[in-house]
């Protein structure tokens, strides 16, 4: 991994904790501790630095996420509607000319994540980009342009809540990242979280 050109670009990275984590007891998902610290606080650590700014979509204990030291936005739309709304809420806060959305659950993102998708669309004349590995395309984390932002905000009222769905619309782009395994591991459910605790240690800043 070449970060030799890593300084942060015009992105605002939206760590997407707003869901219900039914397969976690309904728990607050980014506040589940993996080594002693929230999963959403991992996420932020690997996005310091290379986004311009970075956002919290959550919509219960906002207090403990604004904890972890970043601006915390809720969903305007009721009901947890999902993802899509989540990063169309944090497009009301958003600084910066592109937004990347995250899961909160992917505490190993590759550290070159923001510049990689970045600078492919920028080359590509493309308004989105999303990240791809061996297990397939990971279409929750993408780059959007903000000029998309409308589109996505009608898709939404319509009713839209699948990311793949959305993404099919408009021309993309998609990023292989291929040099770690464990670069957007999922933690749906305890096993995955016992998983990363063994792991964890290896990328412990």
């Amino acid at each position: 991994m070449n970060l030799a050109n890593s300084e942060a670009r015009p992105v605002s990275a939206v760590i997407l904790a707003g869901g219900l984590a039914r397969r976690f007891s309904g728990e607050d998902k980014g506040l589940i501790e993996l080594a002693r610290r929230p999963l959403a606080a991992w996420v932020a650590e690997r996005l310091t630095g290379h986004a311009a700014e970075i956002l919290i979509n959550a919509n219960r204990n906002l207090t403990r996420y604004a904890a972890i030291g970043h601006t915390v936005v809720p969903d305007y739309l009721p009901d947890y509607p999902g993802p899509l709304a989540g990063l169309l809420s944090a497009a009301r806060t958003a600084q910066q000319e592109w937004l990347l959305s995250v899961p909160c659950d992917t505490p190993f993102l590759p550290l070159d994540l923001v510049m990689q998708l970045h600078d492919h669309a920028i080359a590509s004349d493309v308004r989105l980009a999303r990240a791809a590995d061996e297990t397939g395309t990971q279409f929750a984390v993408m780059l959007v342009h903000r000029d998309l932002i409308p589109d996505l905000a009608e898709f939404v009222r319509a009713g839209g809540r699948q990311v793949q769905a959305w993404q099919a619309r408009h021309a993309s782009e998609t990023i292989y990242f291929g040099d770690d395994p464990y670069a957007f591991l999922n933690l749906n459910t305890p096993d995955d979280l016992k998983k990363a605790e063994r792991i964890a240690p290896r990328y412990a800043r």
